[in-house]
């Protein structure tokens, strides 16, 4: 059985799409599953969450991708064989581990757009390509035993994000309310019912034996208001007539329904609100630990440290409904 792979994604930048996948990684290891954080953002924003500038540098040695993302598929690539059999995987705590990112991923995205057709004339490399990203996933949410897999993507509609979707079980959307990200749902919804439609159609046609691939059902399961994303030189109102209209253009162009608000008037598709936490996201920065972690020793402090409560709270909150939604069982909650 593959383990549940749940992907945070929008199409467009400067929404928290790596804040929310680092923080909500962190707080499923808290809260008693086992969690794989993958980075396949060529732009590795979420590594370097992770990890400081001394780790990044072993991990990233010239010329050498041994224990990134990119090297576990590399053979492929260069045409010497499939994804390496066992990838390495960083610990982060005995809960929580990390496939690290790496720019060189960049490279990857020409093969993908380019072997994508291919599956149609069941070519067996093609579909070894396009379905890299799902079984290195699996492969090492295996390897440590995973209850969870979490995906950071980067804010495009490429190659690479395409596959990395169709290696999805799950759609998370993190966005700002204003027009960018209304304007970008209408991008997101119909190319996802595409990639998922056409990939469809690709894996009834292989007929490849023991070759296992994602089933690529991208289910949307809501979106986020990522609040810390808003722009300080624009009136609260502006914001107010974007949030609005957000739930309505979600559920016609990526749920593909009409919005119905639930029983306290409230759309059933909003996970909730993560706010700007400002005053703490330096620090946790600076700690490179989550902004629920900080003690008096990082500066939290006062003021800070109520908000520190309050983001655990927050957190915690939103990880058990992500969860619920996602059909993921948390066997075990601990009491933070």
């Amino acid at each position: 059985m593959s383990v549940p792979v749940i992907a945070f994604f929008n199409n467009k930048g400067g929404v928290g799409n790596t804040f929310l996948v680092y923080h909500l990684s962190w707080m499923y290891s808290e809260i008693g599953l086992k969690v794989l954080s993958s980075d396949l953002d060529p732009q590795a924003n979420l590594t370097s969450a992770f990890l400081n500038d001394d780790r990044l540098e072993e991990l990233w040695p010239e010329d050498t991708h041994d224990k990134t993302v990119y090297g576990s598929i590399e053979p492929l690539l260069r045409g010497i064989g499939d994804i390496l059999e066992r990838s390495y995987i960083e610990e982060i705590t005995d809960n929580l581990h990390l496939l690290v990112g790496d720019l060189s991923l960049a490279r990857f995205e020409d093969e993908l757009s380019s072997q994508w057709p291919l599956c149609l004339d069941g070519k067996e490399r093609a579909y070894r390509v396009i379905s890299a990203f799902w079984r290195m996933l699996q492969r090492g949410a295996n390897k440590i035993h995973a209850d969870i897999i979490l995906v950071d993507l980067g804010p495009n509609l490429g190659a690479i994000n395409r596959a990395a979707l169709v290696a999805s079980d799950y759609l998370i959307v993190p966005l700002a309310p204003d027009l960018f990200s209304l304007q970008g749902l209408k991008n997101l919804g119909p190319t996802i019912h595409t990639w998922r439609k056409e990939w469809e159609d690709r894996r009834t046609r292989c007929q490849i034996k023991k070759l296992e691939l994602p089933e690529g059902k991208i289910e949307p399961k809501g979106y986020i208001f990522m609040q810390h994303a808003m722009r300080l030189d624009r009136p609260v109102k502006a914001y107010e007539r974007w949030a609005m209209r957000i739930p309505d253009v979600y559920s016609s162009e990526v749920v593909g329904q009409e919005m119905k608000l639930d029983k306290q008037g409230k759309d059933p598709h909003c996970l909730g609100l993560v706010k700007h936490y400002r005053s703490l996201m330096p620090m946790a920065q600076e700690a490179h630990k989550p902004m629920f972690h900080l003690t008096p020793a990082d500066g939290a402090i006062g003021s800070h440290a109520k908000a520190v409560m309050d983001a655990r709270d927050h957190f915690r909150q939103l990880a058990m409904e992500i969860a619920r939604r996602c059909n993921v069982i948390v066997v075990e909650e601990v009491r933070l």
